[in-house]
This record gives structure tokens, sequence and C-alpha cells, in this order.
């Protein structure tokens, strides 16, 4: 079976596709869709740390263009999570899913699954209603217990990890946090 991962980052990739290796897939490409990350500066820094990863573990990862207008139209007067989390989870998602029927993948998933810090139940409701919708699997699996494994890999790598989702939003919020501790 071929699978799409969607990755949101390198460190969190890194414990999924190790364990996804493993498993019933013969071919795993990565992903990385993510219109929500912002500033341009951060998408890219983002963008290189994860090719710097690439090479190291031995998938492909395909590059779609940074269109973060998709996003902002997505979570126009939605500004508030859950609701603004659940509108881009769905739009990376469903990017995702519509190149893994257009490129003949068996099904697709996400390395959002890895964070302690996403509505996995959401996630996965998402996942599974674009995969009916679009006529590919949604795979599911709980990639939390790696969390700390992937971080821990990414920090003796000297990848880059970031302290926010990518979104400006999320970004006020820790600096509100911040500025308020």
């Amino acid at each position: 079976m071929r699978l799409l991962l969607h990755i949101c980052c390198g460190p969190c990739a890194l414990y999924p596709i190790k364990n996804l290796a493993s498993s019933k897939f013969k071919e795993i490409v990565g992903y990385y869709y993510n219109p929500n990350i912002h500033p341009p500066s951060e998408y890219k820094r983002r963008k290189d740390a994860l090719a710097d990863a690439e090479k190291r573990i031995g998938v492909e990862v395909i590059y779609p263009p940074y269109k973060m207008e998709e996003y902002f139209k997505s979570v126009a007067s939605k500004e508030d999570s859950p609701e603004r989390c659940r509108f881009c989870w769905g739009l990376r998602l469903l990017r995702t899913a519509e190149f893994a029927r257009e490129n003949d993948f068996d099904a697709f998933t996400t390395t959002l699954l890895i964070s302690p810090y996403q509505d996995h139940d959401l996630v996965r409701e998402i996942g599974k209603a674009l995969g009916r919708e679009k006529g590919v699997e949604f795979y599911y699996e709980d990639f939390r217990k790696g969390f700390r494994e992937s971080q821990e890999q990414a920090k003796k790598q000297d990848l880059y990890r970031q302290k926010y989702c990518g979104c400006v939003f999320s970004e006020l919020e820790r600096d509100v946090k911040w500025a308020g501790s």
C-alpha cells in the first residue's frame, strides 16, 4: 500500500515515519502542505528543517506551493480556537486527500496525530470524512506515544523545533500567555 503522510514539521515527522515504515505500507511519501504557518520566514524555516531531515529519514517529501491566502480565507472570522483549528486541519487534510486521490495513493494520514496538543478525535473525524468524500482511506494511528522520542531525536539532530503550531493566532495566544506570567 502507498501512504501519503501530511507533515506539519520535521520533528513531528520523525516518529511516525519510523513507525509507519515498519507497517503494512510499502511506500510512504511526505506532503508538506501548511498554509497556516505565518510569517513566511517561519514557513521557510520549517520547510528547510524538514528538507534537512528528509535526507536522513529516506522519505521523499512533496512541497506544494505556499498559499497562506487559502488559510486566511478558510479561517476568516474564526479566529478563536478550537473553531479555527477545525478549519485549519480541514483545509490541510482536504488538500492532502485530494493529492492522494489524484496520485493513486491507497491512504493518507497526518503527523498532527503525534501532538498531545491537538484534538485527536476531531482530526480523526475530519480525516475519515474527507477520506470518504474523496475516495481514499484515512489511516488513523495514535502516534502520541512517540512525541517525546521525536522531540529528543530532533534535538539530537539539531533540527529546528518551533514553539507554536504555526498560525499567527497561536503565536499571539502564546505571546499573551507569556506576557501574563
